[in-house]
């Protein structure tokens, strides 16, 4: 059972793409509120199914894997974490200009926009096939990390109007490094050396 600190951490961490796109479609695009509130909606509903669907999965392979599955949870949270922050440390001035400046007017469109919060979501795939190992509540999980995304999302594309692209960077690295922390604590919670 997850502690409703940990729900809160692990539903900013996996806003934390969303939020980091979301600013640098703001950026480009200068939604209106109403824009930025359908548009939070898409990546929101989005990031809810993903670990709907790793945790559907991860209850398919329960079986197989129970006596590993607390080392599957950290190492999967762990490679979530890194790949954020990894993403978030290429991220040069280059990328973000070149993503600023490619495809303006294609990138408005619907598609784009979900194509943008599918990829911003897989991670939250695979966090949600550690879920299913650790027997979490991830209807709850689901609902908070959905609603999370909205919220942080409508919030990165205001912020991205205002503000520009370069703040997503910063985020990415702090929800790469939440990431990795709660699947230390999953860890080491499993090994007794902290208490649950």
């Amino acid at each position: 059972m997850m502690s409703p600190v940990a729900i809160a951490v692990l539903s900013v961490s996996m806003s934390a793409d969303a939020f980091a796109a979301a600013i640098g479609r703001g950026a480009q695009h200068r939604p209106t509120v109403p824009q930025a509130l359908r548009s939070g909606l898409v990546f929101g509903v989005i990031e809810a199914i993903t670990p709907l669907i790793g945790f559907a999965l991860g209850v398919a392979a329960a079986g197989f894997v129970a006596a590993i599955d607390h080392w599957i949870a950290f190492g999967l949270l762990g490679a979530v974490g890194a790949k954020m922050i990894w993403e978030a440390l290429k991220r040069d001035e280059e990328t973000v200009e070149a993503a600023d400046a490619g495809g303006k007017a294609a990138s408005r469109g619907l598609l784009a926009l979900v194509a943008t919060a599918v990829g911003t979501s897989i991670d939250a795939g695979a966090v949600g096939v550690g879920l299913a190992l650790l027997d979490a509540n991830i209807w709850l999980i689901a609902a908070c990390i959905g609603f999370t995304t909205f919220a942080l999302a409508t919030l990165g594309l205001l912020v991205g109007k205002a503000a520009g692209a370069r703040l997503g960077k910063i985020v990415e690295l702090v929800g790469g490094v939440a990431l990795i922390a709660l699947g230390l604590k999953i860890l080491l919670e499993h090994l007794g050396v902290l208490a649950g």
